[in-house]
């Protein structure tokens, strides 16, 4: 199994950007693809970005397209979402996830989770 652990949530203003980081240990994080995931309270959860093993195939929701960027350093064991244009709307609960493919299309539910990092969006 995998371990997963984000950082890099806070509070930030709208149109301020943040990097969410997530650090994975345990075994070989190169044979998994790796998605970004939020939650509302009170609503499901959504997908937001996922990255196949080689980082070479990258996929998002649309809500998110052009203004989050997912990428992956498999040297380094982690995962990023890179979050730029926040808006109030974007505030959540962040959380990194794993799947037990090299690929995984939008529709994939995740297989192994983080346990979350809260961003705040409000001015």
């Amino acid at each position: 199994q995998v371990q997963l652990v984000e950082s890099g949530g806070g509070s930030v203003q709208p149109g301020d950007s943040l990097r969410l980081s997530c650090a994975a240990s345990g075994r070989t994080f190169s044979d998994y693809a790796m998605g970004w995931f939020r939650q509302v309270p009170g609503k499901e959860r959504e997908f937001l970005a996922n990255i196949n093993w080689l980082g070479s195939d990258t996929k998002y929701t649309d809500s998110v397209k052009g203004r989050f960027v997912i990428s992956r350093d498999n040297a380094k064991n982690a995962v990023y979402l890179q979050m730029n244009g926040l808006r109030p709307e974007d505030t959540a609960i962040y959380y990194c996830a794993g799947y037990f493919t090299l690929w995984a299309d939008t529709t994939r539910r995740a297989d192994f989770w983080g346990q979350g990092t809260q961003v705040t969006v409000s001015s």
